[in-house]
């Protein structure tokens, strides 16, 4: 099993690592993310990432057969996921101790978007919250500190506040 003493340790060598590779070429700083998917049964997608394979389905109500999440869902994990790995990252650069972290998404999202049927309602989230719980020995104060870092440099979190350019591209 893992110690919070030695996970920091690994996270600290990974920070100091990338901190000198990238200080030596820029150019390693830029990564590539790619997912491929299709259309299966009904709404389902099978999707592949790297060497994963996932599944992404909706409920009955939206044609699908609830056999997995549903992309929505899959972007309040994409983001709580990211939250975690977010706070252990900068808990352990910051050398604040954090013996666990658990996180609640949120969202609202109104299906007139969706539908079609109220072009003044956006098709995604009206809102998304974030329940936070940090568990260890740290102050009140550098827990929010690590907060306040974390929501500057979480990249999903990133993605959620903020425009991102997308290109579509059709081919047939």
């Amino acid at each position: 099993m893992t110690t919070a003493t030695s996970r920091d340790d690994d996270l600290r060598a990974i920070v100091d690592s990338t901190t000198s590779a990238v200080a030596d070429d820029p150019a390693k700083a830029t990564a590539l993310f790619r997912a491929d998917g299709e259309g299966s049964e009904g709404v389902r997608t099978e999707i592949r990432i790297g060497r994963h394979e996932i599944t992404i389905d909706e409920p009955p109500a939206l044609g699908g057969q609830d056999a997995a999440i549903n992309p929505v869902e899959s972007a309040l994990a994409a983001l709580l996921s990211c939250q975690v790995v977010t706070y252990r990252f900068w808990a352990a650069k910051l050398g604040i101790p954090l013996d666990d972290v658990s996180v609640r998404t949120e969202g609202d999202l109104d299906v007139r978007g969706f539908f079609g049927l109220d072009d003044a309602v956006r098709p995604g989230f009206g809102e998304v919250r974030l329940a936070v719980d940090l568990r260890g020995p740290a102050s009140a104060e550098d827990y929010q500190r690590l907060k306040d870092t974390v929501d500057e440099h979480c990249p999903v979190l990133d993605l959620f506040r903020n425009p991102t350019p997308v290109q579509t591209s059709l081919t047939s």
